[in-house]
């Protein structure tokens, strides 16, 4: 979120930013709303001090027994009094208004991001590792775990729905082994502490970092405790689309009825972990902090109609490895890169080709400065994939949580710098190797990496074999 100062002093440089973004300007619009605002306080504190000075006046024209001025003094007092809560209210207006629209704002991006319409503009950085060659054709992720027997879409569809799947026997271990060993590679070499944060978060949570206001309907999963103690079939009815089971929780009373707020099913554990330090005041010392966790992940894929209609690749729910840093304004960049690299080394463990793409402008998320998008090569397809997407926000998610900092030896606060990441998603990277460890035979050979985690199974075979 910006600051109006920010934007005041900085018009031209605001609006180059979107239109790097290919959106139109919109300085002057925002300064003529705080313009408004400006005024509304300046009458409204105008005509408070007149009030308090016409009360001070009262008293001197009583002493002196000047009955006329009193009365018209007093008069003039209740005027403004009744004056006051409608210039309150314009105040208060015009400060909602200017908020509302400094909220829709996406961050600007920094000036050595790539500017370009979508995708198809994202310049690449880097390829690491060796496609793999195979002697017969490479099937897709949902042609080999279907062809096991341990991959099941039409009985996830009975039980929620398109886009879910219910995974079995060694393949299900195998997905858990995945997000296990992301947890452990990321706590004990890259200095991340795990969290194990709730999963339906507040509204404020949301607009913390960024995915309130602008995209709640069209993407995440909501519930309202409002609706706990109606009938099932009430809430069937009038209920905002829900999972099932989050339909259940609710009317079985684990959402509280005094909590009138929507809660949401986060789309990532960024969410959360960026929240940890919403309305606090850190030390330098502190920082920088870093944590991550190993979630379920809810999103509605609004606009996906007829990509990836079938496999892992795109689904409302499914399981991503998080990586959040909070630090400060100087390190922000460097620990841009270091993230990068840690989600690099996970592909490097798994032995998994990919590439590393720089996003434009046009691809970019709402709360980014920059991102690096993370492709792994899936043989199935024939392409990469994105299984990773590492952003740097700076101050845009800490403005709107207010996390601050005190620099060593200051009095005044900062705002903190935020940036989040895959560390990697658990789902697409169970794809990826399925796909590229997968044998002419159907069977699937278990990366060394994972192994241990693996209780002795060193291949996923049909049942039976």
């Amino acid at each position: 979120m910006y600051d109006i100062k920010w934007i005041r002093e900085n018009p031209e440089v605001f609006d180059k930013g979107r239109e790097g973004r290919g959106l139109p300007p919109m300085a002057a619009e925002l300064l003529a709303l705080d313009d408004e605002r400006r005024a509304a306080i300046a009458k409204s504190q105008e005509m408070q001090e007149r009030r308090n000075a016409a009360s001070k006046e009262i008293g001197g024209a009583l002493k002196a027994k000047d009955e006329a001025k009193a009365e018209a003094l007093k008069a003039e007092v209740a005027e403004i009094k009744s004056s006051l809560p409608v210039l309150e209210d314009a105040e208060r207006k015009a400060t909602d208004e200017l908020e509302k629209r400094l909220s829709e704002i996406p961050n600007c991006p920094l000036a050595e991001v790539p500017i370009g319409k979508d995708e198809n503009d994202n310049p690449e950085l880097r390829r690491v590792g060796e496609i793999p060659k195979f002697s017969f054709k490479p099937k897709e992720h949902f042609e080999i775990g279907e062809a096991l027997g341990l991959m099941d879409f039409d009985t996830a569809a009975k039980l929620s729905g398109a886009r879910f799947v219910v995974n079995k026997g060694a393949l299900a271990r195998l997905e858990r082994a995945l997000g296990a060993f992301m947890l452990d590679l990321h706590t004990g070499e890259h200095g991340y502490m795990e969290v194990n944060p709730p999963i339906l978060v507040k509204e404020e949570a949301m607009f913390g970092t960024a995915q309130l206001p602008k995209f709640f309907e069209d993407q995440f999963w909501a519930i309202s405790g409002e609706h706990v103690h109606k009938s099932f079939d009430d809430m069937k009815n009038d209920i905002q689309p829900l999972l099932m089971f989050e339909l259940q929780m609710a009317y079985l009373g684990y959402i509280e009825r005094q909590n009138k707020n929507k809660l949401g099913l986060i789309p990532t554990a960024e969410v959360p972990l960026t929240n940890l330090v919403r309305e606090k005041i850190l030390e330098e010392k502190e920082l920088p902090l870093r944590f991550t966790a190993c979630t379920p992940c809810f999103r509605a894929e609004a606009g996906s109609a007829g990509r990836d209609t079938r496999g892992m690749i795109r689904q409302h729910q499914f399981t991503k490895v998080e990586m959040v840093s909070i630090t400060t304004p100087e390190k922000s960049l460097e620990e841009h890169e270091r993230m990068l690299s840690c989600a690099e080394a996970v592909l490097q463990k798994l032995g998994l080709a990919y590439r590393v793409v720089t996003l434009c402008t046009g691809d970019m998320g709402f709360a980014s400065q920059k991102t690096y998008d993370i492709e792994v090569w899936l043989p199935g397809q024939n392409r990469y994939r994105e299984i990773s997407s590492i952003s740097v926000c700076g101050d845009f998610q800490a403005r709107r949580m207010n996390a601050r900092y005190r620099p060593e030896g200051a009095k005044n606060t900062r705002f903190v710098h935020t940036l989040n990441g895959s560390g990697i998603a658990v789902g697409r990277a169970l794809v990826a190797v399925l796909e590229n460890y997968q044998n002419e035979d159907g069977s699937v050979t278990i990366p060394e990496i994972l192994k241990p985690y693996m209780g002795g199974v060193e291949k996923l075979e049909k049942a039976g074999r």
